[in-house]
């Protein structure tokens, strides 16, 4: 029997930090990356749903501690990526994927919320990949960083849907994981992203009821929401060597959603 594929995904031996992983995007990528071998480190701001998500990893036979921290705050930041390479000994992978929301138009929204939104979803990943490429990655000339963006980052959003900050910090989200792959090839570090459309998820699930999850599903090509699994062939390709050869590219996983005209 060939076992190529199965090598070709195994992450035994690799380790990897995954923010935001206590719940939703982040715990189904914790899942797939720990399921192919690899240790992991999650944080996330709650202590409880932290505990709750290691013991659900641990009765899958996966190896994952945890740090609760807020991924905005620079000084949090540098003390996760201190802890997970004392934990962990080094990191092999990086899961950016905390992130936030806030909906308000344009001409209403506060530049409070504006900061809050952009200091999580996009400054937040410079700090964490910068901590993980020097501390870690860059020496040993080795590394996948993921960064987890969003169709939302391709344009704007069809009505009543009104999140400006959200779309402008994940359509930066694309162009950072590009400029990062272009500067940092030279140390055998990949970057990419993973774009998601709908996922039932604390974060959507007010724009599912706002839009109709009857409607959403109609435009759909595939005709479905996102469901617990539909991330993980993406992220576990991107993070093992079947992706060795992939940078600066932002995978799509939305059921086609993106590719309707005015859907």
């Amino acid at each position: 029997m060939n076992h190529y594929s199965n090598t070709l995904f195994d992450l035994e031996g690799s380790t990897a930090l995954i923010t935001g992983g206590s719940r939703g995007i982040g715990l189904q990528i914790a899942e797939a990356l720990g399921s192919a071998g690899a240790r992991l480190m999650l944080t996330a701001r709650k202590e409880a749903e932290l505990e709750a998500a290691a013991a659900h990893l641990k009765n899958l036979g996966i190896d994952a501690s945890w740090i609760a921290a807020d991924s905005s705050d620079p000084s949090e930041v540098q003390r996760v990526c201190s802890k997970t390479f004392d934990t962990l000994g080094h990191l092999d992978i990086l899961i950016n994927n905390a992130g936030t929301s806030w909906g308000a138009s344009a001409e209403t929204h506060t530049l409070q919320a504006w900061d809050r939104v952009m200091n999580l979803n996009i400054r937040s990943l410079f700090l964490f990949s910068q901590q993980a490429a020097v501390g870690s990655m860059i020496p040993r000339k080795r590394g996948r960083i993921i960064n987890i963006a969003s169709i939302a980052g391709l344009g704007g959003n069809p009505a009543p849907m009104e999140c400006v900050a959200y779309n402008t910090s994940k359509g930066a989200v694309i162009t950072f994981t590009r400029a990062l792959a272009a500067e940092w090839g030279k140390h055998g570090i990949n970057v990419n992203a993973i774009s998601p459309g709908l996922f039932p998820s604390k974060m959507a699930d007010g724009v599912i009821a706002a839009f109709g999850e009857e409607r959403i599903i109609s435009t759909t090509p595939l005709g479905r929401l996102g469901d617990p699994d539909d991330l993980k062939g993406a992220a576990l390709l991107l993070a093992s060597a079947a992706g060795k050869h992939m940078t600066g590219h932002a995978i799509v996983v939305d059921g086609g959603t993106s590719a309707v005209i005015g859907a």
